[in-house]
């Protein structure tokens, strides 16, 4: 049974990814979490059963898919971590005000997905928290600690990866100002065009 559902994992992955980045409209640099139970995708109650070899499909899918659309990966740990995520060391660079903290996690703190995802990634980190752009949850892991606001819901092709609930979501601005506030390119076109020369707030 086990065997069977480690053979679903990579692809299930892989679809729900391209359906969230092409739905989210991510564009390369942006950060993509994710967070995993290896226990729950393997029916168990979350923390009690992980295991490395559910979490290596869900690492190599996403860095494939990752790299393909130019994205920085970010694995949450668990609990026990306080939900601190490993992420490659480059992306300090362009996120400066992300704050490494001193730890390596291992199976039993951390989680395997974080722990399978530090000894993988080239040069990795470990940092307090995020604002990611978009995310996947594989188990009720809870990563809209780690999202940018506003979170927007996105319906996973694959709801299930194993045992395991899917969520998704991406984020967008936030969108500020009253009735007379417009939100897309096109209607500011408009009013603008539109306006007479004496006209203003």
């Amino acid at each position: 049974m086990t065997d069977s559902i480690l053979e679903s994992v990579a692809e299930a992955v892989e679809t729900n990814l391209r359906e969230l980045i092409g739905v989210g409209g991510l564009r390369p640099g942006q950060i993509l979490v994710i967070g995993t139970s290896t226990s729950e995708i393997l029916g168990h109650r979350i923390g009690t059963s992980g295991t490395l070899d559910a979490a290596e499909p869900i690492f190599q899918t996403a860095l494939r898919v990752s790299r393909e659309f130019g994205l920085h990966l970010a694995f949450q740990c668990c609990e026990h971590l306080n939900r601190a995520l490993v992420v490659e060391e480059e992306l300090l660079a362009r996120y400066p005000s992300l704050e490494p903290v001193s730890v390596i996690p291992v199976p039993k703190a951390g989680g395997s997905m974080a722990s399978y995802a530090y000894r993988h990634f080239e040069r990795p980190i470990v940092v307090e928290t995020i604002e990611a752009h978009a995310g996947i949850d594989i188990g009720s892991t809870l990563i809209g600690m780690h999202l940018l606001r506003v979170a927007v819901p996105a319906r996973p092709p694959v709801r299930m990866i194993g045992h395991a609930y899917v969520t998704m979501a991406f984020t967008r601005p936030k969108l500020i100002g009253g009735t007379r506030a417009v939100y897309t390119a096109e209607a500011a076109d408009q009013q603008y065009k539109a306006a007479s020369p004496n006209e203003d707030c």
